[in-house]
């Protein structure tokens, strides 16, 4: 618990517009943190690259040489959804099933967040209501961290070579922009940035944004009759046609959404980027063709504007490339079975820089870390469940070397 505090008071809020990997400066501040004390455990080889990237190597244990290379993911940023700077995590021992004041405003209810009920007598780590806690994914660096202590601190534990990655701009989507995937030597590798245990995702949305611009026709509004065309007003028409039944806040489980996520303009000039998310290829083509429709329509509201869409695609669905490879996760269950409990298997409903690696040929499906409600003031971590997360990564270690 103490590194996951310690990791929570650096402020590492990425920017998802900023240019530079990383996005932000302070992320160097954690990452040197994290590349010193990986040097203190003992681990030999320590890299931390010009992009922000940490990249370590421990060594097999004598005699489990030949065993594969794993590799263990977490990012070292947080979300700019709410302010992760000046992080006050208090620690609640033996949580007694109600209502934690978190401000004079700001109240954690389990009435509100029944996830908490099934935590009485743990201890959980909450926010002071100003900010995120930063659980995601510092709770990750933290498992991490400690699980391979144990495996330095445990030399009759035998397990074979594990790489480390640490990574920045994950929440921007930029997270695996710059990743030296030339000195990845894991076969296959594990993300700590999942939630509550004992979850296991192994599929990943289909992403893509879509950049919509608006060019209006300027005049002066006196004698705007038959001559304006208005670029805010294109803008407020595009969105209001994307289908509130298809928004994050009206679809869960393996449905997929638009999501507009930021808006701006005049009336000469507008623009909103539109998050596209789906489980299915063909039914984000669909997605993307909607747009496309709705870019037409409203040309055909403002004859005098125009509207231009660039399409980017983030990132794929991972679950095809975990398929060809069941082993993965075969031992990720076996691993969490040996801890005494049976894995849930569930989709993410975003994705992790573990997407990301499974295109690049290294399959990677996400665990839990034992951290609800991510992005928000109301986010908090569950210390048995952190705890569980270190068993398991050992366990892997060990299933591994078999």
């Amino acid at each position: 618990m103490n590194r996951f505090i310690s990791y929570v008071k650096v402020d590492t809020q990425s920017n998802r517009h900023g240019e530079e990997t990383p996005t932000t400066k302070s992320q160097w501040d954690l990452a040197r943190k994290l590349e010193r004390e990986l040097r203190e455990l003992g681990v030999p080889s320590v890299e931390l690259n010009d992009h922000c990237y940490i990249i370590a190597h421990l060594p097999a244990s004598p005699g489990a040489e030949k065993a594969p290379c794993i590799g263990l993911m977490a990012h070292m940023d947080t979300a700019s959804d709410v302010s992760g700077s000046g992080v006050h995590p208090r620690v609640i021992k033996n949580y007694d099933g109600k209502a934690v004041q978190l401000s004079d405003q700001y109240v954690l209810d389990p009435a509100e967040f029944p996830d908490l009920a099934d935590h009485v007598d743990d201890t959980i780590i909450v926010t002071d209501g100003s900010t995120l806690l930063g659980a995601d994914d510092k709770a990750g660096l933290a498992e991490t961290m400690t699980a391979i202590a144990w495996l330095i601190g445990h030399p009759e534990l035998k397990h074979g070579p594990i790489d480390i990655y640490f990574t920045p701009d994950e929440e921007t989507g930029k997270g695996m922009d710059k990743f030296p995937l030339q000195k990845a030597k894991a076969v296959a590798c594990y993300t700590l940035d999942g939630g509550k245990a004992p979850e296991v995702e192994a599929e990943c949305f289909t992403a893509y944004a879509v950049k919509a611009e608006f060019f209006g026709k300027v005049i002066h509004i006196g004698a705007a009759r038959g001559k304006l065309a208005n670029a805010v007003a294109m803008a407020a028409s595009f969105i209001g046609m994307l289908p509130r039944s298809e928004s994050p806040e009206a679809t869960d489980a393996w449905y997929g959404y638009y999501c507009p996520i930021e808006v701006s303009g005049t009336l000469d000039h507008a623009w909103t980027e539109v998050y596209l998310r789906d489980f299915s290829s063909e039914r984000m083509q669909e997605r993307i063709a909607a747009l496309k429709a709705f870019a037409g329509a409203v040309e055909s509201q403002f004859p005098a504007g125009h509207v231009k869409l660039e399409i980017t695609r983030q990132y794929l669905n991972m679950k095809q490339k975990l398929d060809a490879r069941p082993e993965v996760l075969e031992k990720l269950n076996r691993a969490i079975t040996t801890a005494g409990y049976e894995p849930v298997m569930k989709p993410i409903r975003g994705g992790t820089d573990g997407s990301r690696l499974t295109e690049m040929g290294i399959p990677t499906p996400n665990l839990f870390t034992g951290g609800y409600n991510y992005h928000s003031r109301f986010e908090w971590a569950s210390l048995s469940e952190m705890a569980l997360a270190v068993e398991t990564v050992v366990n892997l270690a060990l299933i591994w070397a078999e």
